[in-house]
């Protein structure tokens, strides 16, 4: 798959020069305090007094910030997507698993690009719905991590029927499928990450298929990785430079979109620019706008110019936002942690009835700690009872394939939503005597033993195997 621009590019070959240039003077403060080395605050708006000051606020208190610091300077080069138990402090009261779904929120890009006939604009809407979920993700409070086992259900949004569930917890993987009248929707998640002291590089090791109900057509998308800066020092803030690149596997037709690094004084600060390319990689179509505000796009000709006599038209732009709200959530974030979006006769393993998350939703500090705290040693508990007794973690709703795929950040084993779900929904929405009174009474419990609870604080004690994820 080549990536090789068009030699007339008006967009990014001259802007990505002048803002790399700016990422590499943007303002740094290093060493701020004694014992620090190493550590340094970026602040996006360039100024050095600005960078300072900026230093001396995050979300931390000093006492915090020196004790973070002195657990996690160990860990500096390393991969640490759950080796290290993290203070609930940083976190937002949402797993990973939801935030999976949030892609879904404009999921009519979707349905416009099974609609329509031209290939091109096809893959515009498709892009867009791709680059769509970069506002929310611009939250840099962390979800919570899912508990093996853990799912996540969400109804009641343009016809889409979403499931997540956690597949594995060393390395952590998630699985998605999602499916409405126009498409269907399947990933297989693993992040990787490294540790740079205040600042942490992610890289999505995973696999997003989409496909076209109508054409048959199947789209896979291989996103850029991200940066978090400012984690101990500083305002915390994300930045994703690099290509997006959208890949129709049926007709050859794909999307380059360059997510520009912020540079100095927040130069190119969230723009995307690029092209939708013919199977002979001719471009056809430019796409141009902010993954924080919305896109646009225009034919062009060969040399990736506007033709004339056509305009920019919109195709995305992001909805509303409430104002001040304290994790930055959107309207739509609200809803899928809200038991609105959630279907009759819930899964008992669902990340709303988190104990922790709840706790946390509720502003409780010291039982969102404990209780997270108390399901992460239930965990090991319950991975110690599957080792005594020779057992293997199996999901409920995914399998494992035997299929790798190689990404950018390294290969991946894939899992396959086994259809096993949408029969359970079927039988669940048939049965009148299901509603969601009380759903919100619902213990969670996305455990494969029935004593897994009891063993959360004893040494392991062999158990008959029950179905995880009870309903």
């Amino acid at each position: 798959m080549t990536n090789e621009k068009p030699s007339g590019w008006s967009f990014s070959n001259f802007t990505s020069s002048v803002y790399n240039f700016g990422s590499a003077v943007q303002n740094k403060v290093s060493s701020l305090l004694p014992g620090h080395e190493g550590l340094e605050v970026v602040n996006p708006e360039g100024s050095q007094d600005d960078a300072e000051e900026e230093a001396n606020k995050g979300r931390f208190k000093q006492e915090d910030r020196e004790s973070y610091w002195k657990m996690m300077h160990k860990y500096i080069g390393s991969d640490v997507t759950s080796m290290v138990t993290l203070p609930v402090i940083i976190f937002q009261p949402m797993t990973m698993l939801q935030m999976m779904a949030e892609l879904m929120e404009y999921s009519h890009l979707l349905d416009l690009a099974d609609q329509t006939d031209d290939p091109h604009l096809k893959m515009v809407y498709a892009v867009s719905w791709a680059v769509s979920v970069y506002y929310a993700y611009q939250r840099t409070w962390k979800p919570f991590n899912p508990i093996l086992g853990e799912t996540y259900e969400m109804v009641n949004h343009n016809g889409v029927t979403f499931l997540s569930e956690q597949v594995s917890h060393h390395p952590p993987m998630s699985s998605g499928h999602a499916e409405s009248a126009h498409f269907t929707y399947d990933v297989t998640s693993k992040l990787k990450t490294k540790f740079l002291g205040n600042s942490v590089d992610v890289y999505p090791v995973g696999r997003t298929r989409v496909v076209l109900k109508r054409t048959g057509e199947v789209l896979e998308l291989v996103p850029p990785p991200t940066k978090v800066h400012n984690l101990i020092f500083g305002r915390t803030w994300a930045d994703s430079p690099g290509d997006m690149i959208l890949t129709n596997l049926t007709t050859g037709t794909k999307a380059v979109l360059y997510f520009q690094p912020c540079g100095w004084f927040g130069a190119g600060r969230h723009e995307v620019d690029g092209y939708i390319y013919d199977k002979e990689e001719i471009p056809k179509m430019l796409v141009t706008g902010k993954w924080s505000t919305g896109l646009s796009y225009q034919p062009c000709d060969v040399e990736g110019e506007p033709l004339p006599n056509t305009e920019l038209k919109e195709v995305w732009k992001v909805a509303e936002t409430p104002k001040n709200d304290k994790y930055s959530f959107t309207h739509f974030c609200h809803k899928l942690n809200s038991f609105e979006t959630a279907p009759k006769g819930l899964l008992s393993s669902d990340s709303r009835l988190r104990p922790d998350r709840l706790a946390l939703e509720h502003g409780d500090m010291s039982k969102a700690g404990s209780e997270k705290s108390r399901l992460e040693e239930q965990q090991r508990a319950e991975k110690r009872q599957r080792e005594a007794q020779n057992l293997e973690f199996t999901p409920r709703w995914f399998r494992l394939t035997g299929d790798v795929t190689s990404t950018p950040w390294g290969d991946l084993e894939i899992y396959e939503y086994n259809g096993k779900y949408t029969e359970r929904r079927a039988t669940i929405d048939s049965n009148l005597e299901h509603d969601n009174a009380d759903q919100k009474s619902i213990k969670f419990n996305p455990w494969q033993f029935e004593n897994s609870e009891d063993q959360g604080h004893a040494p392991p004690s062999i158990s008959h195997p029950v179905i995880n994820a009870t309903s």
